[in-house]
């Protein structure tokens, strides 16, 4: 199916409806008969838009002055689960907020999903994940959580998400999940105020047994709509950096870019062999990702404020075949200089900020210091990458086939090829526990002292 890119005039107000008539359809009909190419590897769920904080950046413009009208209710979220499930039955999923614990429901919307094949995470800013809290995440199927992290110092951190005590209420949070072995993720903002604060925060993240420090950059929308972002030169400074702790971390921590896909660029520069060349690219809104709003709205990814489909109205599988937003995005060509980049199929630039910047999902991504010229030939993804499928080959044994299928399908793919790259080296005609016990180390990332949540299965640590 031909589908034009999706472009729109006029600033951005709220969640842009895309079945308005003025724009193009949300569901078309005739695509619904086309085969699904695409899989939900990751979604993210934006549960509510109520937070006990008020953070300067927040996407979503949460706070304590919402209420829970509007929030889908548990019936409601189950059925929903229920149709992700049908369209991937071995998702990551991300119960996210707003502030996600402030859901009474939380856990039982995380065992239904758990339960029915899901790798549950849930994404807080960490200062009301009480031990107790920890324990019943835990006993419903919760593999990891991602807490938020801007600064070791105390003023930054608690201006920057307004909330007095914020960062002493967090880094309690980490010791209990420490304590009680939970798998945690550091996430933080990069700005001018902390940016020279990221390898101190990586080391403190690596220290405390972080499993993976993920450093967001700005996009302008809901309250971060305020902020100043970095220059295009700073961005590639930050990158820099990026690839050399993620090398620093490797086997013990990932150290990942987020809404800067950009970074895979100075990867290939500076380290053919880095574990982030796994990924097809570093934008995968619409194409491996999706996000859920408290109201059911599905958009590409948290950032991106252009609705794709309504859950009230139609099924997910629905919306994730068959949404025009979706197809563009997959399908369309990328304009401005990302059209033109040799690094556009491993990078692709931000499409949340191209929108945000330029009303333009296929857009240029602006933030990027590199200029193009047009001229060098495509630089190809790897064969292989998160998100994409590898047939097995070799023979497995029923009760490695079973540990595979139960790792996150996002994964799944990379996971498999080289398991089978290495029992081939080593003159393995078939694939057992044991194998795949000697290979760990031979994965995309290699963690000496226990495998994270989205390579491990229950029981295996």
């Amino acid at each position: 199916m031909a589908v034009p890119p999706l472009r729109t005039t006029g600033a951005p107000s709220g969640l842009l409806d895309v079945a308005s008539p003025a724009l193009v359809p949300m569901v078309e009909p005739a695509a619904a008969t086309n085969p699904r190419t695409r899989l939900p590897h990751v979604i993210a769920w934006n549960l509510t838009r109520r937070c006990n904080l008020a953070c300067a950046h927040c996407y979503i413009s949460a706070g304590p002055w919402h209420s829970a009208a509007g929030e889908l209710n548990t019936s409601t979220c189950k059925r929903i689960l229920d149709e992700v499930l049908e369209v991937n039955p071995a998702p990551v999923l991300i119960l996210s907020g707003g502030e996600p614990l402030l859901r009474a429901d939380l856990e039982e919307l995380a065992e239904h999903a758990s339960a029915g094949g899901a790798t549950v995470v849930v994404g807080t800013n960490g200062t009301r994940l009480t031990e107790a809290r920890i324990r019943s995440l835990m006993a419903v199927g919760v593999k990891g959580v991602a807490v938020s992290i801007d600064s070791l110092d105390q003023r930054y951190h608690d201006r920057f998400r307004h909330g007095e005590g914020a960062l002493g209420d967090t880094l309690a949070a980490v010791e209990c999940l420490r304590a009680r072995g939970l798998d945690f993720i550091v996430q933080t903002t990069v700005t001018r105020g902390n940016r020279g604060e990221l390898a101190a925060l990586a080391a403190w993240s690596a220290e405390h047994g972080a499993v993976a420090f993920n450093v967001y950059f700005v996009v302008p929308t809901g309250r971060g709509d305020r902020m100043r972002a970095m220059e295009p030169d700073e961005n590639d400074a930050v990158l820099r950096d990026l690839v050399g702790l993620e090398r620093i971390y490797r086997g013990r921590m990932m150290v990942r870019s987020k809404c800067q896909p950009q970074l895979m660029r100075h990867a290939l520069a500076g380290d053919a062999d880095s574990p982030l060349l796994n990924y097809e690219t570093r934008c995968p809104c619409g194409i491996q990702y999706c996000r859920i709003t408290p109201e059911g709205k599905v958009t590409p990814c948290p950032y991106t404020p252009v609705t794709a489909g309504d859950l009230t109205k139609a099924s997910f599988g629905e919306i994730w075949d068959t949404s025009v937003v979706f197809q563009s995005l997959r399908t369309g060509a990328l304009g401005g200089k990302c059209g033109r980049c040799e690094f556009r199929a491993v990078c692709g630039g931000c499409r949340a900020r191209a929108y945000a910047e330029g009303h333009d999902l296929l857009g240029p991504d602006e933030s990027c210091a590199y200029e193009p010229t047009g001229q060098v030939p495509l630089i190809q993804r790897r064969a292989v990458t998160y998100g994409t499928a590898f047939e097995a080959e070799l023979d497995w044994a029923p009760e490695a086939a079973a540990r595979l299928k139960a790792i996150p399908s996002f994964v799944r793919g990379v996971v498999t090829q080289r398991v089978e790259k290495f029992a081939r080296e080593r003159g393995y005609e078939r694939v057992d526990l044991d194998v795949m016990v000697e290979v760990r180390r031979a994965m995309p990332v290699d963690f000496s002292k226990r495998l994270p949540f989205f390579l491990s299965k229950d029981g295996e640590r």
